[in-house]
């Protein structure tokens, strides 16, 4: 797994995490990418090898109320940017402190091609799951799903042609898997724990094996993170192995993502 993370400074950070658990020493840069303080809510960030080195990397990012397209292109070392290539491109605006946590899900397999976002927003009166579908022209056809005003944190886990699924815990620590159609139809929330979830602020997944997720769960109150071997999702009879703590400190200030490659699809259910 290779995490990343956006600092209060406007950094980005990356550390490779391993199934030992393992983590490489945390990398600070690119550096000064976003104005100190405004950076929140960040993607997964997509990554493209590029020539002669460094990676192209392309996700989303709120700046202030503000969402962005972001993009940047690394040198060979890996922690600065080619001159001329950071971009940001205004999606909208409203991206307050009511969005908890938001995703860009990108799919494609035998020439279909589909990508969607999703934001968990704590509503006053009810937690919703928003989508969107993004177009070339923009983002289209929002829709929201309500009843999920109990849910702390989620993570995109399995992506497939019609849906997309994500392992949510709730704030009395039960883990639960919620599959989001992309088109018309109702989520499907399935339990797959009761309790003893309630702790982690933040879920980040990668991909393991074939159809397995390598899940690390962050506490922000403590500073440490904990890595999880899921098999694929199927309720409660969903094995979960628990790997151990990582040995490294996570600053409770900085929003935390994934870097993936390119082409890479979760299939974890």
């Amino acid at each position: 797994m290779r995490l990343g993370s956006v600092t209060p400074g406007g950094d980005h950070t990356l550390q490779t995490i391993t199934a030992a658990p393992s983590a490489s020493v945390r990398q600070l840069g690119p550096m000064n990418l976003y104005p100190d303080g405004q950076a929140h809510l960040p993607t997964s960030v997509r990554t493209e090898l590029v020539v002669p080195a460094g990676e192209q990397r392309t996700g989303l990012v709120a700046l202030g109320p503000r969402m962005y397209g972001t993009s940047y292109m690394t040198d060979g070392t890996g922690v600065s940017v080619v001159p001329g290539t950071v971009k940001q491109t205004l999606v909208g605006g409203g991206w307050d402190e009511l969005h908890k946590y938001v995703e860009l899900s990108r799919y494609s397999a035998a020439g279909f091609s589909r990508s969607n976002v999703y934001s968990l927003i704590n509503q006053f009166t009810d937690g919703l799951i928003a989508r969107w579908t993004v177009t070339p022209s923009g983002w289209k056809y929002y829709t929201t799903f309500g009843g999920f005003s109990s849910v702390k944190t989620m993570t995109l886990i399995g992506q497939g042609r019609a849906y997309d699924t994500f392992l949510a815990t709730t704030n009395g620590g039960a883990l639960y898997t919620v599959q989001v159609p992309t088109g018309s139809g109702k989520p499907v929330v399935t339990k797959v724990r009761t309790s003893t979830w309630q702790g982690f602020e933040t879920l980040i997944a990668e991909k393991c094996g074939n159809n397995g997720t390598l899940l690390l769960g962050i506490d922000k109150d403590t500073g440490t993170g904990y890595l999880y071997a899921v098999g694929h999702a199927n309720g409660a009879a969903t094995v979960i192995k628990g790997l151990g703590k990582v040995p490294t400190t996570f600053p409770a200030a900085d929003s935390y993502f994934r870097y993936y490659t390119a082409g890479t699809q979760l299939t974890g259910a």
